[in-house]
């Protein structure tokens, strides 16, 4: 079919430039040739896309996993009939990519309609990122005064610097946190060994690496669903999403 169309085009493009036939031709009728142009290229474009697909995980990871669904941070309806479970590195680039670029368009069609909820879980992966363990506390210490999702999108936003200075200025001057209660969290490692339960956890599962999701129906306390492994685009993640709302 393309090889069918692009012969036309040739053919269309070597008469128009004939000289004795251009003299002779309207402008209505060179008008109405540009316009099958512009048509054929259209549907050219279109073929060449390609079809959204669910991307199997890599070798030895499952496609489907059962996981915790309960978490006291949860971003969506307490009624979505979906729920996403992200296991992440705040100093990873691959999540870091993810938030950027796919993820505000899972939130405007799925988590803003009522259609999904969104739990994130850590899995900070020191050996690789050597700030992800304090970038998760800090993301932590902002929650007990109610700033968790402020933090979380503040990191990724500024990936490049997760130092510790660079936290308690998020905390102080961007957030408006207590300054004093922030570094007093961090300094007494608060949360640390809630977060390395949750790198545990995700360990158990067979999740080595982020970003990490698993995306299916909410059962109670859990969640049954398709794992989903990387920054992929936006289609994966709707193909998989449309797929298990239609199950539903």
């Amino acid at each position: 079919m393309k090889n069918f169309l692009l012969a036309i085009m040739s053919a269309v493009i070597i008469t128009v430039s004939g000289t004795a036939l251009a003299a002779l031709m309207t402008k209505e009728q060179g008008d109405a040739i540009l316009k099958e142009l512009r048509e054929i290229k259209t549907l050219l474009a279109n073929q060449q896309q390609p079809r959204p697909q669910i991307v199997p995980p890599a070798r030895g990871m499952p496609q489907n996993l059962t996981v915790k669904g309960d978490a006291i941070h949860v971003l969506g309806k307490s009624t979505a009939p979906l729920t996403m479970v992200e296991f992440t590195d705040y100093q990873c680039p691959f999540c870091g990519r993810f938030e950027a670029t796919t993820f505000p368009e899972i939130k405007r069609n799925y988590i803003d309609t009522g259609k999904l909820r969104l739990i994130v879980r850590d899995l900070p992966l020191e050996g690789l990122h050597p700030y992800a363990m304090k970038a998760a506390q800090a993301v932590h210490c902002a929650a007990d005064q109610g700033k968790f999702w402020a933090m979380h999108d503040l990191l990724f936003e500024n990936q490049n610097k997760l130092d510790a200075d660079s936290l308690n200025g998020y905390a102080t001057k961007n957030l408006g946190l207590n300054g004093a209660t922030f570094s007093k969290c961090m300094a007494d490692g608060k949360h640390l060994q809630e977060i390395a339960g949750e790198a545990r956890y995700a360990q158990s599962l067979g999740i080595t690496g982020t970003p990490t999701f698993i995306i299916g129906k909410t059962q109670g306390d859990t969640v049954e669903g398709r794992v989903v492994v990387g920054a992929l685009p936006y289609a994966n993640f709707a193909a998989v999403i449309d797929e298990a709302l239609a199950k539903r």
